[in-house]
């Protein structure tokens, strides 16, 4: 297949990219990216299952735009944890097109576990929470963001013994920011249900949104609701000014989440980010001393 004329329409089941790679199936999609389950045919024993990352050549203005970008990748590389699909390689083609490869992510979707079975149980949040802090204080001990977590960056797979969270597409909003030269403020990059209110007035992404976000989607596993009331983003920005913390009870009447585990939650979801969680071990630790 031709490099030039490669788009998202040739990441078909059965088709070889690049000369190694063969389409498995597709995974996810967003406005930025494309991610596809593949087999990597010049892999090393062990790693030929893998993640492909599409990034489309007109997301940038022009290459040196796209090689910053691929620039910002290097030290993911370097971060290891069973819940981070960890960056294997980053690949250039023509016309700035970008191919990211990574761990595969096993199971499916958060949005698509919730959608199918619900709100998890006390223990299920406790246990899932732990394990996507641990990811999350892996890639900020490496002075890197997510950026965007949230439950379709999160796939979750039942091994049999509990849930396994795995976090995906992390460094994406980030390296573009970088990339692009945004500076201290844009406009909200991410997705406003699981953003803190400092986003919504443009301040990027940083290792304390990450632990905002993680905290929503905890407090949604936890209820099968987000804290927020709110469908507009107007509605979303004023409910989070107040400076309580969400009340799993006033959300979701019927939910019986232990009085430690939603303490341990909301805690990171206040307005004042002063009054939240310092770090991803702090939060950690936090939900590690509620009881099962």
């Amino acid at each position: 297949m031709s490099h030039a004329s490669l788009s998202i329409l040739d990441f078909v089941p059965g088709a070889e990219i690049a000369g190694r790679f063969k389409i498995v199936r597709p995974e996810r999609q967003s406005g930025l990216s494309a991610a596809f389950a593949a087999f990597d045919e010049k892999a090393g024993s062990g790693d030929t299952d893998c993640s492909i990352v599409l990034f489309s050549g007109a997301l940038f203005e022009g290459e040196k735009q796209a090689e910053e970008f691929r620039a910002t990748w290097k030290p993911w590389t370097k971060v290891r944890s069973p819940h981070v699909a960890c960056v294997r390689e980053v690949l250039a083609l023509p016309h700035s097109t970008t191919l990211l490869v990574t761990d595969p992510a096993p199971g499916v979707s958060l949005r698509e576990w919730l959608k199918k079975n619900g709100a998890m149980t006390p223990a299920q949040v406790r246990e899932f929470g732990l394990g996507l802090l641990e990811g999350l204080s892996a890639i900020h001990a490496q002075k890197l963001v997510h950026g965007d977590i949230k439950p379709q960056t999160i796939f979750v797979d039942e091994d049999g013994h509990g849930l396994d969270g795995l976090l995906v597409d992390g460094g994406i909003t980030t390296g573009l920011w970088s990339a692009k030269h945004l500076g201290e403020h844009t406009a909200l990059i991410g997705t406003p249900y699981y953003a803190p209110i400092e986003q919504f007035g443009g301040d990027s992404p940083d290792a304390q949104s990450d632990i905002y976000n993680v905290a929503t989607v905890l407090f949604e596993c936890a209820t099968g609701v987000l804290p927020w009331p709110g469908k507009s983003l107007l509605e979303i920005f004023q409910a989070k000014l107040d400076r309580n913390a969400p009340s799993m009870k006033r959300r979701a009447p019927n939910a019986n989440v232990p009085k430690a585990l939603e303490s341990a939650i909301v805690q990171g979801l206040l307005a004042n980010r002063l009054e939240r969680f310092a770090t991803a071990n702090e939060f950690r630790d936090a939900l590690a001393a509620v009881s099962a």
